[in-house]
């Protein structure tokens, strides 16, 4: 029998992961201030352009950590262990190719990369030397997608928050012994890092055991189901054309921004942070909806479903309306702590009022997205987005040549509130299905 849907069970998912999500910019201030106490700018501007390629490369399979949630907790909600403990061993294995695939082809990937954003020659050779270092952690770093989407479908995400605090206490430890006490640089940076994921990766397939103390998990026959590896597929491929489509909102969202000069580019960039903030602090509850709506999915338990989807979405919105008079309160001293160059305080704080409005623009589509993620209604997911972005694009042509900045912002906000409410419209047959049909055979 499922356990009782509660405020308490919402939050015992949802605090791990914004417990979490607050240690990932103290790392990212440590690689810099440490590397900052070397005295010259580019290994500062080496670690930052290194960090961001490697990163931009395994986002690629963020779907990961989506998919495998969404797929796990209806495995779960089935009472479906089999099935749980293969598509562990499914997602550890796309993991682990997807990192490989990355070690061999990081030449030609680097040199595209590199290309793509050009650098200094003393940078560029120092970013290659860091990157040249910690991509040999590449399987870690994507199977961990994989190990946490499976945790935070079983509702484990104080596990998660143990992986998370153990390769960022890591990190900063080792940074601070290999660059500051050894004086290994730029490589003592990406030798921490490398360290820190392996760590991580050590950790998380402890907290797995369990499924590995069966014989499930290496069930060829199950592991490599034609039927079930195409639907993973399918879920995954869905998760990361909406995820590209929503990436290329804010890429032009950028490149537009900077036809205002080089003061208003600055800003902006600023004012996305806020956005930054409320996604960390709204993880946990869209990560909790994928959880409880997932399970009750596989369950066909149509009003644990709505519940699911209510609790979640209403601690959403308490926090979106928190953060939105957080911004109107105190968005000037944010703007402060983030820049003390004076045109672009007066920049961020003129467009401040559109991260004013933006948790509550964004509430339903941050929520549906893990209500669908949950469901693994990934179709849905995929084809409102492309709505969206076609309304972003319409809007922003529109409202750009004749408001500017004010435009784009409004035009952004839009397509937030558009991927809302076309999720929205799509959610009555999304319940309609807990009910229509059956779970997947045993």
């Amino acid at each position: 029998m499922a356990a009782a849907l509660t405020h308490r069970r919402v939050l015992n998912v949802a605090i791990p992961i914004v417990l979490s999500n607050a240690t990932v910019p103290i790392l990212g201030a440590v690689d810099t201030g440490v590397v900052g106490q070397l005295g010259e700018a580019a290994p500062i501007g080496a670690v930052g352009i290194g960090a961001i390629i490697l990163t931009a490369l395994y986002w690629v399979f963020g779907f990961l950590r989506m998919g495998t949630t969404g797929l796990t907790a209806r495995a779960a909600g089935e009472g479906n262990g089999p099935e749980v403990a293969a598509l562990l061993s499914r997602a550890l294995l796309i993991g682990a190719a997807a990192g490989v695939a990355i070690i061999a082809l990081q030449l030609p990937l680097f040199w595209a990369a590199f290309r793509l954003s050009p650098a200094s020659a003393e940078v560029e050779g120092l970013a290659r030397q860091y990157m040249a270092i910690r991509v040999w952690s590449a399987p870690a770093a994507i199977a961990i997608y994989g190990i946490t989407g499976w945790l935070i479908a079983q509702e484990r995400t104080r596990a998660v928050f143990a992986i998370q605090l153990l390769m960022n206490g890591t990190n900063i430890v080792l940074d601070l012994l290999f660059v500051l006490g050894l004086g290994w640089g730029v490589g003592g940076v990406a030798t921490a890092t490398f360290i820190a994921e392996w760590s991580g990766l050590a950790l998380g397939l402890w907290y797995c055991r369990d499924a590995f103390a069966g014989t499930d998990w290496r069930d060829r026959a199950r592991v490599f189901d034609p039927a079930r590896l195409r639907r993973m597929t399918v879920v995954n491929v869905d998760i990361l054309l909406r995820s590209l489509l929503l990436e290329a909102v804010f890429v032009s969202f950028l490149f537009w921004g900077s036809d205002f000069g080089d003061v208003q580019l600055a800003a902006n960039q600023i004012l996305l942070q806020f956005l930054h903030i409320t996604a960390y602090a709204l993880d946990g509850f869209a990560f909790a909806a994928e959880t409880l709506v997932g399970q009750a999915m596989g369950r066909r338990d149509r009003p644990g479903l709505r519940r699911g989807a209510l609790l979640t979405s209403g601690w959403g919105l308490a926090i979106c309306a928190g953060l939105s008079l957080a911004f109107a309160l105190g968005g000037g001293a944010i703007i402060d702590v983030m820049t003390t160059a004076p045109d672009v305080r007066e920049g961020a704080r003129h467009y401040l009022p559109y991260m004013v409005a933006a948790p509550v623009a964004g509430i339903a589509a941050w929520m549906l997205d893990g209500i669908f993620i949950g469901a693994t209604r990934t179709r849905d997911m995929r084809n409102m987005m492309a709505v969206s972005f076609v309304v972003y694009l319409i809007a922003a042509l529109t409202l750009v040549p004749a408001l500017g900045n004010h435009g784009l912002w409004l035009a952004l906000l839009i397509s937030f509130v558009a991927r809302g409410v076309t999720l929205g419209l799509r959610y009555p047959s999304l319940e309609a299905e807990a009910e229509a049909i059956p779970p997947a055979a045993a």
